[in-house]
């Protein structure tokens, strides 16, 4: 039998669980699932019985015994995942979901070494003939992030250098397509990115990260992981009223309906930069194009000597 997940919260996908004890089986409906208090194990939580005769016969009606959620692959951080109960001739599947999240743990290990190779970053640079940074587009739903960062992704390629984008969106269909859009979690998928682009400039490559973080505080903190200089915040200072009306997504149409709750701009802040290296500011009546404002970051990129190593 596979590993023993540790501190794990499990989404069912069905409504009810099934244990089959001896010859007879038992389906009781799930009101909920909850962690034990020693925090090691989850148990369901049924209406019309507790299980109780799954934890073999000496448990008293009503009584618990927690209810590990075990590992199908020793391999998967999180993923499948089957629910089992220790019965007296051994154990027994009682209902089977995914893992939706296993739980952080936010601990310095003393027993964990940073492995140092003979091949840095400055290493890399030299092959790339670039400078690895990151480079961060930050603004309101609508206000042009994603369609900045391919079209500077497009004029960086043409000039002979490596690039990588990490579109909010996009990322949210992998890595963080467990995280929720409340402050804790929007928290929690800037950090990841800010992590990911920090290794994509250490391996030299030029990371344009495209998402509306719109906290300065996380900001802030991603910032904060990589050398000075290395982060670029550009900012796409465009009123609320002008992407609103854009509203590629239909997404603010949605907000305005309800249907959508904290939509940043509308029932939630957006904290505007206070200390970002590119400004791109919308101007009425003025069309600038994608590949004109992508011009604009790749000039500081130049000026700044990230072009060359």
């Amino acid at each position: 039998m596979a590993s023993l997940i540790g501190l794990p919260l499990i989404r069912s996908e069905s409504s009810s669980i099934a244990a089959k004890l001896g010859t007879a089986a038992s389906v009781s409906p799930i009101l909920g699932v909850e962690r034990t208090a020693g925090g090691n194990a989850i148990r369901f939580c049924c209406r019309r019985r507790r299980l109780s005769a799954l934890c073999g016969g000496d448990e008293k009606p009503g009584s618990w015994k927690p209810i590990q959620a075990l590992e199908e692959t020793k391999a998967a951080a999180y993923g499948n995942a089957v629910a089992e109960a220790g019965l007296a001739n051994g154990c027994a599947t009682v209902a089977a979901g995914t893992i939706a999240r296993p739980m952080s743990i936010d601990v310095e290990s003393s027993n964990i070494v940073w492995h140092k190779c003979s091949v840095g970053k400055h290493h890399r640079e030299e092959l790339l003939n670039q400078r690895g940074c990151v480079i961060w587009i930050t603004g309101l739903s609508g206000s042009g992030k994603s369609t900045l960062a391919c079209a500077l992704s497009q004029s960086l390629h043409c000039r002979g250098k490596l690039t990588y984008v990490l579109d909010g969106d996009n990322v949210r269909h992998g890595l963080n397509r467990d995280l929720s859009f409340k402050a804790e979690d929007r928290a929690e998928n800037i950090r990841r990115i800010g992590e990911v682009a920090k290794l994509f400039a250490d391996a030299g490559v030029i990371c344009i990260a495209s998402l509306i973080s719109p906290y300065q505080k996380d900001r802030d903190a991603c910032r904060a992981l990589l050398p000075k200089g290395d982060f670029i915040e550009v900012y796409m200072d465009v009123p609320l009223q002008v992407c609103e009306a854009r509203d590629p997504k239909g997404l603010y149409k949605l907000a305005r309906a309800g249907k959508i709750k904290g939509f940043t701009g509308l029932d939630d802040p957006y904290e505007q930069p206070v200390n970002c290296e590119v400004i791109l500011r919308y101007i009425p009546g003025i069309c600038t194009s994608p590949t004109e404002m992508a011009e604009k970051v790749v000039s500081y990129l130049d000026d700044h000597g990230y072009l060359q190593s």
